[in-house]
């Protein structure tokens, strides 16, 4: 498994960028400033892009949307960075996803964490069994935000499915993580740290090798600094980056994380990036909440 996949398992012990889909004033995906992201980011120095994550608004796009993003990406990062595509909503939809993604030669899928109010363990398991068979040549990523999913069953999604190469945990539980990763096996997946920079120093010190970051969208460089003091195990200069980027997380964390594409989107804005435009149920922030934030924003290097 692990000489197979081994580039994807590189691709996943890095800074995971999440970026973010921008729209024009008719509401349509603003693709040229799509694309300028996207090569912003590659240029930054990012080297794993997720299209259709979360701060994707992954939920908020149709169908064809969503393929729209995945092209994109694919065509932006050429052979500059690795694409994990991600997949979801009802298993036909999931799979559809996943093969589409593979025919544009991406090399992993992320499976967003199912959204459905009956989610069984064993059920879990056979939702990311049917989606990883059905692209056996690409490496899968579960996105993990169950807390009371056990590490045995990830072992046993990964005794059926090789290709599951690495899993994107994001419950805001360190110690949860822990014991999870070892009960799944610390070794045998990479371990990337789902809740962002604010979790990653903790996450990493116990067996996280990378983390998402929706952040890295405005400052690239603030999240490759971070990451490469905890590659070195230099936990003080780690923290000194959770504390330059604290306030902006938690104005993304408030209320439930209503504003987390928000913030990152006003950033992008204040910087004359992108439109802020968010779609429902996200909205825009106030205009005192849009003052700290491009106040932040400029007070980093860019």
């Amino acid at each position: 498994m692990t000489a197979t996949f081994e580039t994807q398992r590189a691709a996943l012990a890095e800074v995971v960028a999440i970026p973010v889909t921008p729209f024009a004033e008719d509401g349509t995906i603003d693709r040229d400033a799509h694309r300028a992201l996207l090569r912003r980011l590659v240029d930054g120095g990012v080297r794993t892009l997720t299209p259709n994550g979360n701060t994707g608004e992954f939920y908020a796009l149709t169908p064809e949307e969503r393929r729209t993003i995945t092209e994109l990406t694919v065509e932006e990062a050429g052979d500059r960075a690795a694409v994990l595509v991600g997949v979801g909503h009802d298993l036909p939809t999931a799979v559809a996803s996943a093969r589409h993604a593979r025919s544009l030669g991406a090399p992993m899928v992320m499976v967003h964490q199912p959204v459905h109010p009956y989610v069984s363990e064993g059920g879990w398991v056979d939702y990311h069994r049917a989606i990883a068979e059905s692209v056996p040549e690409l490496g899968v990523v579960p996105y993990i935000r169950n807390p009371v999913l056990a590490g045995s069953r990830l072992a046993e999604l990964a005794d059926a499915c090789p290709n599951v190469v690495g899993v994107k945990y994001a419950v805001p539980d360190a110690a949860r993580f822990a014991s999870f990763a070892r009960d799944a096996g610390l070794d045998r997946f990479v371990w990337v740290a789902g809740l962002a920079e604010p979790y990653a120093p903790s996450y990493f010190s116990a067996g996280a090798t990378g983390f998402t970051s929706g952040l890295v969208n405005v400052a690239p460089a603030v999240s490759l600094n971070m990451i490469e003091a905890l590659r070195s195990g230099d936990y003080p200069a780690a923290m000194k980056v959770w504390e330059r980027i604290r306030r902006f997380e938690e104005l993304r964390a408030a209320d439930a994380s209503a504003n987390n594409v928000t913030v990152v989107k006003e950033a992008l804005s204040s910087l004359g990036l992108c439109r802020r435009d968010v779609r429902p149920p996200s909205r825009p922030l106030t205009a005192n909440e849009r003052s700290e934030v491009a106040a932040i924003a400029a007070g980093w290097s860019l």
